[in-house]
């Protein structure tokens, strides 16, 4: 259980039917068309480069990093880091994902739950892509904005700094899912800038289409364990999060992370000596660190 004074607030989100948008009414992001600029490219012999969010400090905002660090980084395709790249190796999970440098813990907790919940990331991770048949730098990702799906292109070059990803770095060295997925995001936001802070309830929505809610643990309803546990049931996304106390980032002596979001993996009752005791499993977009109280690893 997590201890009351770093007690995150639990966020959910599922997905909603009817007359709205649909993946067969795709709304074109900058009006790119995926099919028709792959086409061109390869039939020109081209790796796609995205005027519209090109790899220029522009896409990376200008007060994410100090000016000296902008004019340091390099962007790379993931053919230039690794001789025989994939987007998606032995399926998709939240392992897949270590957050980078942004402040975007929001946005990669949110992509935990999706990742457990497969009938909805494929609404998100479109399968016609990747780097062995018919690779030509380019690829692209659906994402619900206002009332509807939006297909956001991409080219696959990354920013880099002093050699380490800036951006989320795959725990697979040539798996990149993870990292094209976030500059989509980012695309769609204006900038990687635009993701460094943000709102998990945010991301659910942009990932599901669905509605969210959000109970803060201050002043929870009577019920919350059975409501997590039938949202769980239910197969819901799930996030939570922490409140800033002081300073962002700061892991306490429970290993609970302050101004940071997790993602909730499970929530069960078990039988407990003489009664029941409710507990939830979060997961960590550092992909490290963890609650170190009681039903933790030790």
């Amino acid at each position: 259980m997590l201890a009351p004074s770093s007690a995150p607030t639990p966020e959910q989100g599922w997905q909603t039917a009817g007359a709205t948008g649909n993946l067969q009414n795709l709304r074109k992001f900058n009006s790119q068309d995926f099919k028709d600029l792959r086409a061109s490219c390869l039939s020109r012999g081209l790796l796609f480069e995205d005027a519209t969010f090109p790899a220029h400090i522009s896409s990376i905002g200008p007060t994410l990093l100090p000016e000296e660090k902008l004019r340091q980084i390099q962007w790379k395709r993931p053919t230039e880091l690794q001789r025989n790249p994939y987007l998606v190796m032995d399926g998709v999970s939240r392992f897949d994902i270590m957050q980078g440098e942004i402040g975007d813990c929001w946005m990669l907790a949110a992509l935990g739950s999706l990742t457990l919940r497969k009938q909805f990331l494929e609404n998100v991770l479109p399968k016609d892509q990747g780097f062995q048949d018919d690779y030509a730098g380019i690829f692209h990702f659906r994402f619900w904005q206002y009332g509807e799906w939006v297909d956001v292109v991409i080219d696959d070059r990354l920013p880099f700094l002093n050699g380490r990803y800036l951006s989320v770095h795959p725990r697979t060295s040539n798996e990149f899912w993870p990292s094209l997925l976030e500059k989509a995001y980012a695309k769609l936001r204006g900038s990687y800038q635009n993701l460094n802070g943000g709102y998990l309830s945010d991301a659910l929505v942009d990932f599901t289409g669905g509605v969210q809610v959000q109970f803060p643990l201050k002043d929870p309803p009577p019920d919350l364990e059975e409501i997590l546990k039938a949202a769980d049931k239910s197969r819901c996304l799930m996030g939570c999060s922490t409140s800033v106390q002081s300073r962002r980032n700061i892991e306490l002596r429970n290993g609970i992370v302050q101004g940071h979001a997790y993602t909730i993996t499970g929530a069960v009752k078990i039988p407990y000596k003489n009664g029941w005791k409710h507990i939830i499993r979060i997961w960590n977009p550092w992909g490290h660190g963890e609650w170190k109280g009681p039903w933790s690893d030790e």
